[in-house]
């Protein structure tokens, strides 16, 4: 059984054990770096990663395999792949950009499908002179998200 082969079935193991964790990215280099990124519906803690670290660690041989390993959260910088991510994000503020626009609203809702952001915005008034705050609301399927980042205010 291969490294890879190896690694895949102790994370799903591990996973199986933390149902509010999940798999966002694993590498596996040439000089046998293997690196995971996971993270949770509620976030992820240090104990997490430390859990996980071990459960792959221990259960390979390093007379075998030579390798180092790295488990992390997901970063803030880092956009959203997964839909459990959208989810444990609805109300949050997120730029989302397709292949002709870029918006940045409130996720207000997610399904299996598609999100939704709902924004305020300026516009002029129909009738006369000045502008009124007006709300907007957008559907993006996620085969139409190339980017979606959580956006952080202070």
């Amino acid at each position: 059984m291969s490294l890879k082969d190896k690694v895949q079935n102790l994370l799903e193991e591990a996973l199986s054990e933390r149902p509010s964790l999940f798999l966002i990215n694993q590498k596996i280099h040439p000089d046998n770096s293997i690196e995971i990124i996971i993270d949770g519906d509620d976030g992820v803690k240090v104990e997490d990663c430390i859990a996980i670290s071990r459960a792959i660690e221990h259960n390979l041989d390093r007379e075998e395999e030579d390798f180092s390993l790295q488990v992390m959260s997901a970063g803030v910088s880092e956009g959203l792949v997964n839909q459990r991510q959208y989810k444990k994000n609805v109300g949050r503020k997120l730029k989302v950009k397709t292949e002709d626009s870029t918006v940045e609203g409130e996720l207000t809702s997610v399904t299996e499908d598609h999100i939704t952001l709902v924004w305020k915005t300026r516009e002029p008034k129909p009738v006369g002179k000045g502008k009124i705050t007006v709300t907007k609301e957008v559907s993006f399927a996620y085969s139409e998200i190339k980017e979606a980042k959580v956006m952080i205010t202070f």
